[in-house]
């Protein structure tokens, strides 16, 4: 070989050896992410094919080759070829290029979770200060010029039930009472009622507050509702003032008493009683029996003696005698156009005339401040009792009325 064709046969040389690189560093190349690197040709071979060439280049470089997957360049340094036949990757070879960095992953904005967490928060607030105001019946403020109102709503019965569940009980009512009369600020007290009557002694236990509310100077009025007869008459009956609708049904001046009997039902299902009593009165109203001609006797004088109250009641607190109350107490209704007629209620309006009037009477003048007492409302039904009740518990509660084993007094 003479020197004229040594350089192109080292260039055929490099050729191949580009081709031999080039081939090598397409080889599958292993998935190691977002930067591949492809397999290192054996640069010590390569660099013996050079050496036995002869003439030594300064460098060897190896072109990079992209890699197949896409968007992932497979990178080969340059390398350096020394004449003691050692290799080493140039500092700003191997500084070149770098792996590209992963994007930090962007931090998640919890400005929603937070507006969410204040408006739960502005609602709790909102609602504990909404039941703190309906628990005051909606004045929170003091005033010293005040009507206040009290529902008397369902059947009437004593004991202790909060307002909402269909009876009115007198301890409730009664309570309701006298914490208007401990009101300085109260003028003036309103009776909402909406009862069909109920319990002759229940009316009785709310008369006697209601006298006491009097007797400390402070005026009641009567606003009558869809009906207020029977024992919601007879409680309305010493208001200082009675106001009803004209189609409220009122009146129904009388006193029934229920007996049930059983006998029939027991005997087709075969249920004996035994009954031992100390008197022959003393299981009389037992379901398991009927009356005898004494006890239905007897029955009609315990009836007859709890109308004799209600009517000298009546007649007491509406400047009537016992006989005028007695020809009209029968035990009809009447619609308020005929009560107004016969002088069981004074004048028609409704409950917001009645304010009106009871603050007149009360000598408020201007605007009163109405202060609801015992308005049934949720706040009321939660917590206006120690105790939780349903549905289910208070028909327990009123069962001993309803259900008495000595029949019913019902007003």
């Amino acid at each position: 070989m003479t020197n004229s064709e040594e350089p192109f046969n080292l260039k055929d040389d490099a050729e191949d050896l580009l081709d031999e690189v080039l081939e090598e560093s397409t080889e599958d190349v292993p998935d190691l992410g977002a930067f591949e690197m492809t397999p290192e040709p054996d640069y010590t071979e390569i660099l013996d094919n050079v050496h036995e060439d002869g003439n030594l280049p300064d460098s060897v470089v190896v072109p990079s080759v992209e890699s197949p997957e896409e968007d992932i360049v497979a990178y080969n340094p340059p390398v350096e070829v020394k004449e003691e036949g050692t290799t080493i990757p140039p500092k700003e070879a191997m500084g070149a290029k770098e792996a590209p960095q992963s994007p930090p992953a962007p931090k998640k904005s919890h400005k929603w979770q937070y507006i969410a967490l204040f408006t739960a928060l502005l609602l709790i607030i909102g609602g504990s200060f909404a039941l703190i105001y309906l628990s005051f019946g909606g004045e929170i403020y003091t005033s010293d010029n005040k009507v206040a109102v009290i529902y008397v709503q369902g059947t009437m019965l004593t004991g202790n039930l909060p307002s909402g569940f269909g009876y009115a009980t007198s301890e409730d009512i009664c309570n309701s009472l006298r914490e208007a009369a401990a009101d300085e600020g109260v003028k003036a007290i309103v009776l909402r009622v909406n009862s069909g009557g109920g319990s002759p002694a229940a009316a009785e236990e709310i008369i006697t507050e209601i006298e006491n509310v009097q007797a400390q100077g402070i005026p009641v009025v009567v606003s009558m509702g869809d009906v207020a007869a029977s024992a919601a008459y007879h409680i309305s009956a010493p208001a200082d003032l009675i106001l009803a609708n004209p189609s409220t049904i009122t009146g129904s001046i009388g006193v029934i008493g229920v007996y049930t009997n059983r006998s029939e039902y027991y005997d087709n299902e075969g249920i004996d009683f035994y009954i031992s009593k100390s008197g022959e009165f003393k299981d009389m109203g037992g379901d398991w029996r009927g009356l005898t001609p004494e006890e239905k006797e007897y029955a009609d004088t315990v009836v007859l003696k709890v109308y004799d109250l209600f009517i000298t009641s009546v007649a007491e607190h509406r400047n009537m005698t016992k006989s005028e109350v007695k020809d009209i107490a029968d035990g009809r209704i009447y619609i308020a156009v005929e009560a107004k007629e016969i002088g069981l209620i004074d004048d028609f309006g409704n409950l917001y005339d009645a304010i009106d009037a009871a603050a007149e009477l009360g000598g408020i003048e201007g605007e009163p401040s109405v202060y609801y007492i015992n308005r049934p409302s949720l706040s009321s039904i939660l917590f206006g009792s120690e105790e939780t009740f349903s549905t289910d518990s208070v028909e327990q509660l009123v069962s001993y009325y309803k259900e008495s084993p000595v029949g019913t007094i019902v007003e």
